[in-house]
């Protein structure tokens, strides 16, 4: 579809207020969060499942998985899950394409999310070439950006299959080397060794810059690489079982939540026999379970798929860009963190 030119001034005015990003370090939420203790509804469920975290941080032999989706990267806490990784409070991450590579990747880059001052309609943002995800604007040339730059990284490649996990941990690669942004997901997690997997990898801009690598190959006759989707549900099963103990801070539901739990399954199916369900679970989300949102399950109905321990788990039935600030900055400032070994689980695939 071919629109007339764009308005820059009119775009400048759209893009004009950019997304700060929330710094967990900056305040202390451990008293708000004790206080929470004491009410009922939704405020006793979050310091529930913040007491749980700091469990799960104080758990010597507990490797933390970061599960999102939805878009709170986008939203405003983008730095405290990079914060999570830097202070190895998390040991690997399963998300959406979208939250690593549109919203994580994307800031990388250099590009900013922005604040909708007003909402006009959105063909006119179209027009722009604005993209619209609820309040928060995104440049689409800025996103195009993206592509090109996945395209960019898989032509350097051997043509070969890759796990979401490897690709992925070539793209923090190229973010140490180019990148414009020190608090990059992606690029502290290849530098601390934490992997990250996106099942669903190619629902998003990657997917764009793959495709057309691939297309590009197979016109000049030459091979192309694939992203592996069996490769990462083996690979993160191979963490579950040599990892133990685990826990799980899930932001949203969806196939990460569904990717990272089905592992104590597969482990069943390989003959593992011994593994033992997640023994710590937590889930932020706006979902309901009647209409076979959330996943269509709660963690307590995951027990019965032998997924999660029904003793230590907490559902918070909340919009997770608020709350995530007040969970994260009070297990920060209470620090079970500091001293707990990193597992640099990426290494195991070295």
């Amino acid at each position: 579809m071919t629109y007339t030119q764009i308005n820059d001034t009119r775009k400048a005015e759209l893009l004009s207020t950019q997304v700060e990003h929330v710094d967990i370090r900056s305040f202390d939420a451990r008293p708000i969060i004790d206080a929470m203790g004491k009410m009922s509804f939704t405020s006793r469920d979050l310091a529930r499942a913040t007491r749980i975290y700091n469990d799960m941080l104080a758990d010597k032999d507990c490797t933390i998985f970061l599960v999102i989706a939805g878009s709170t990267s986008a939203a405003g806490c983008m730095d405290a899950y990079a914060e999570l990784v830097r202070s190895g409070m998390v040991d690997g991450i399963v998300a959406t394409g979208a939250t690593i590579v549109d919203m994580d990747f994307f800031e990388g880059l250099g590009h900013k999310h922005y604040q909708a001052l007003e909402i006009p309609d959105d063909d006119t943002l179209r027009s722009l070439y604005i993209d619209r995800i609820y309040d928060t604007y995104i440049d689409e040339e800025d996103l195009q950006n993206v592509d090109h730059t996945i395209f960019e990284i898989a032509e350097t490649l051997e043509p070969k299959a890759y796990s979401s996990r490897a690709f992925i941990r070539e793209m923090g690669k190229y973010l140490v080397e180019h990148g414009k942004k020190e608090n990059s997901l992606v690029k502290l997690a290849y530098e601390h060794d934490v992997p990250i997997f996106c099942p669903a990898f190619t629902d998003s801009s990657a997917g764009f810059g793959l495709v057309k690598h691939q297309v590009d190959a197979m016109k000049e006759g030459r091979p192309y690489l694939t992203i592996d989707s069996i490769a990462d549900f083996r690979e993160l099963t191979e963490i579950k079982i040599k990892a133990g103990t685990t826990g799980l801070l899930m932001i949203g539901g969806g196939v990460p939540k569904n990717f990272i739990q089905d592992t104590v399954v597969c482990a069943e199916i390989l003959g593992h026999e011994d593994v033992a369900v997640h023994k710590y679970a937590v889930q932020i989300t706006v979902a309901d379970v009647r209409d076979g949102a959330c996943s269509s399950s709660t963690l307590q109905e995951a027990a019965s798929w032998g997924k999660v321990n029904t003793g230590i788990e907490q559902m918070v039935f909340a919009e997770a860009g608020s709350v995530i600030p007040l969970l994260t900055s009070d297990a920060y400032h209470r620090g079970h963190w500091k001293g707990r070994e990193k597992r640099a689980w990426a290494k195991l695939f070295k």
